[in-house]
């Protein structure tokens, strides 16, 4: 990183916990901001103060942000470590992005990027600028899908474990492993192992890809 560029990874210090934000996956849910407590209060200087939580209150707020942009590090052993959740699962959001949640492994993302090991706010409008990540360019774009699902899937034998997220060159998310696939209205509407997620934004078959990106010429880039 050049002396020009600013960190995008900024961190709040604790006596038991730093709490860490990373502004290129934020997209303001306002998971923290609404969360009941001191820990995050808008217009404080700074906003979040470790100190003001517990370190379970410091852990819960932050596995509750959907995009990853919070983490936490403990200073000592007397709190609850980072963990995946027991079942993978991809949310596919109301008019917005695919919220996956789980054993994450996010082929191609930056290093740094430390939240997404078990959540992510992946773009399936076709323009965000920070793709494969969602930016709220859905927003902007006007991208209208109420995240119905179709298929049922083939199912599987176990929840949880890895899943891999694979971007394929001006293409679909090509996600592997155990997980389950939630519409906007809460319900489990597919299970199953692999399945290629549309990021164009015009299949008619969303949230699955049915190769429309190729006719209307999709970039990822």
């Amino acid at each position: 990183m050049s002396k020009q560029e600013k960190d995008p990874i900024y961190r709040y210090k604790g006596t038991h916990a730093d709490v860490f934000w990373d502004e290129r996956l934020c997209i303001h849910v306002g998971e923290c901001g609404r969360a009941q407590g001191d820990l995050f209060v808008g217009g404080r200087d700074p906003w979040c103060q470790p100190d003001e939580a517990t370190v379970s209150d410091v852990a819960e707020v932050c596995a509750r942000c959907p995009t990853g942009a919070l983490t936490y590090v403990l200073h000592d052993d007397d709190g609850p470590e980072p963990t995946a959740p027991e079942q993978n699962s991809i949310v596919v959001a109301n008019c917005g992005p695919l919220y996956a949640s789980g054993d994450l492994h996010v082929q191609g993302a930056p290093a740094d990027m430390k939240g997404i090991r078990f959540r992510a706010a992946l773009c399936r409008c076709g323009h965000s600028k920070n793709k494969p990540f969602c930016d709220n360019s859905h927003e902007d774009a006007g991208f209208k899908d109420y995240g119905a699902v179709g298929e049922r899937g083939d199912g599987n034998e176990d929840a949880g474990g890895p899943l891999t997220i694979t971007s394929a060159p001006d293409g679909p998310l090509v996600v592997s492993g155990n997980f389950a696939i939630i519409s906007s209205s809460g319900r489990v509407a597919w299970t199953g192992t692999k399945a290629a997620l549309c990021r164009c934004g015009e299949s008619k078959n969303r949230p699955f890809c049915d190769g429309e990106h190729k006719r209307i010429g999709f970039k990822s880039d």
